[in-house]
């Protein structure tokens, strides 16, 4: 084209990148710098061209060819440069951080950095800086981030390019909002006001991604949904290669908190094959784990679980998405009863207890890492652990100002409250969630009926638009009688003998009956034949215990004095139990039947 000189080129790649932050545009014209320099043999501008397809960020090019290219075009270019000039040193820290982000590791680039001050060019020192910031966002870096990001805005002042201060001033931003720092906000603030006045695309689209994570925190979670939208149509006309995956996420995380995170299933199984997730992003996996777990799916979740556990947790890189990824494996535990990898996750979350559980550049939040803790220790069965994670958790969710995390922890709590016999604390903590609840306007029970119906060996249980696959026991088929008759109570023993709920004159059984009976044994046979979560273990000893107190010599069904009373301890507990395991799989669903559902001599579903 006439005109068009790779010099041009050069020029207008380096001013997309280094001023308006366009990472699209960047990378077009930098390949068609370094292409028309091999053509015309200007080595100043082929190196050039070479170090700046690399981009802002650290791991662009997510597919192999693609980096691959960018990394061959940076060693070709080392060779045409004195080895100690700056240039030089440009090259090797791109190349080096490219290395250690791979590999998880950090010690080279922190090498380099300290070669890298004693430049007298304040813009390698800035890129130094801010690759050596992109290698350490796990979560054993707080502190050292922000001597980093400090650093950053300082030298920024000096390198004469706009852009420097813009992403320093987000490195700020990011550490802040993951350490959990009160002045997160106030910093967001200051940037948004720089970006009206000086715009980077790049920069912006994080502080999009940031937004949506706040909107979430609130509970204002349809204009959420809309805001994750628009942010992944900014990433991509920015051409970041994570506007897919964090919109992902993002959807995880409203659809968590709305409690319909079994629909994400197909999406999550398709999203964590994808080419464009970074290498050392496991948190899809452990989301694959949760919803396929909450959809019915026990060998896909066993298998996303088993996918992220092969070589040990403590395996997995401590990247920006970890505390997320043990997140989800802590709650993928506890929905599969996995005592083993519970304690596991435990353990190795514990350190990093007072963090909020953040993704990569602050785009989601979980909450605090107390909440999944306090999950692992009900799923090994320690609920005084529990009480104190999940008491620690709902008050880091207030400070902060995570309103779905503050009622998710609360419910936890109050589970954990009764399972320890504290049943009237558990109770204020659930009086308390629901006047929270309703004050923000978020989990409210949707004004539909309650469905409760077998689906092979589950119970498919739907309110409104929620529904969830549970495992259950006699439980949940007794759930199913009340919600089937709502309004209407129907005596506890008739619900053991399993007789038609429908029957006008209800009369109490003096024994139970040989229908009953062979329930009882047949679900006891199901237990005995596969490996147990803790609820399950509970509902056969349960069910043994109940089969010998109503069966005498040889098995055979007796009397028993007191059947009214009999049936109403039984019937309590084993609804208790089908909404404890109801609730761990959907929070809104299991709170709307705990507050529902009245049981005793009579029991009771009254939606109103």
């Amino acid at each position: 084209m006439c005109g068009v000189t790779p010099e041009s080129l050069l020029a207008a790649g380096t001013r997309a990148l280094a001023e308006n932050g366009d990472l699209r545009t960047s990378r077009e014209r930098f390949a068609e710098a370094y292409e028309a320099a091999q053509r015309t043999g200007d080595v100043h501008t082929l190196v050039a061209a070479a170090l700046g397809a690399g981009g802002v960020w650290v791991h662009e090019h997510r597919t192999a060819a693609e980096a691959e290219l960018v990394r061959s075009r940076i060693r070709h270019a080392l060779t045409l440069v004195e080895p100690k000039s700056d240039i030089a040193l440009r090259l090797r820290l791109r190349l080096t951080a490219e290395s250690d982000y791979q590999a998880n590791d950090h010690a080279n680039v922190l090498e380099l950095l300290d070669e890298a001050r004693q430049v007298v060019d304040p813009v390698v020192r800035v890129e130094a800086l801010s690759l050596a910031h992109h290698c350490v966002l796990g979560p054993d870096h707080v502190e050292l981030r922000k001597e980093l990001a400090t650093e950053m805005i300082s030298e920024s002042l000096r390198s004469g390019r706009r852009g420097d201060l813009m992403m320093a001033l987000l490195w700020q931003v990011v550490d802040h909002f993951l350490a959990a720092d009160p002045h997160a906000v106030r910093r967001l603030t200051d940037l948004r006001e720089r970006l009206k006045h000086e715009d980077h695309l790049a920069v912006r689209f994080v502080v999009s991604a940031v937004e949506v994570m706040l909107a979430i925190r609130d509970g204002r979670f349809a204009e959420a949904e809309q805001l994750a939208g628009a942010s992944a149509q900014l990433g991509a006309e920015a051409g970041d290669v994570d506007a897919t995956a964090w919109y992902g996420a993002q959807l995880c995380a409203i659809r968590w908190y709305q409690g319909r995170t079994a629909e994400l299933f197909p999406l999550l199984d398709h999203l964590v094959h994808s080419p464009t997730l970074s290498t050392v992003d496991n948190s899809f996996f452990s989301a694959l784990a949760v919803a396929a777990a909450l959809s019915g799916d026990r060998r896909k979740a066993q298998g996303a679980l088993s996918t992220l556990c092969r070589n040990g947790l403590e395996s997995l890189p401590l990247s920006s998405t970890w505390l997320v990824t043990m997140s989800g494996v802590a709650d993928a535990a506890h929905l599969l009863g996995d005592a083993d990898v519970a304690r596991e996750v435990y353990e190795i979350l514990l350190p990093f207890a007072h963090l909020p559980l953040m993704a990569s550049l602050a785009v989601t939040c979980f909450g605090s890492a107390h909440h999944p803790l306090g999950l692992a220790a009900l799923t090994f069965g320690d609920a005084g652990l529990a009480l104190t994670h999940l008491k620690s958790a709902v008050r880091d969710n207030l400070a902060l100002g995570h309103w779905p995390a503050v009622l998710s922890s609360r419910r936890k709590y109050a589970e954990a409250l009764e399972r320890a016999g504290e049943v009237e604390e558990a109770r204020r903590q659930l009086a308390t969630c629901a006047r929270e609840a309703a004050e923000l306007g978020v989990a409210a029970p949707p004004e539909a009926d309650l469905s409760v119906r077998r689906e092979g060996r589950k119970w498919l249980v739907r309110l409104g638009g929620r529904s969830v696959l549970v495992d259950g026991g006699i439980g949940m088929a007794h759930l199913a009688v009340l919600a089937a008759n709502p309004g209407r109570e129907i005596d506890a023993a008739e619900l053991v003998a399993g007789t038609n709920a429908l029957t006008e004159d209800v009369t109490a059984q003096d024994r139970l009956d040989p229908e009953a009976l062979r329930q009882y044994r047949t679900r006891l046979a199901e237990l005995r034949g596969r490996d147990l979560g803790a609820a399950e273990i509970a509902e056969r000893d349960w069910l043994a215990g109940e089969i010998a107190a109503a069966t005498g010599l040889g098995g055979r069904p007796r009397s028993f004095p007191d059947s009214g009373e009999r049936a109403r301890i039984a019937v309590g507990k084993a609804i208790r139990r089908a909404v404890t395991a109801l609730a761990s799989a959907d929070p809104v669903i299991g709170e709307h039947v705990r507050g529902h559902v009245r049981t005793g001599r009579r029991c009771s579903y009254s939606p109103n």
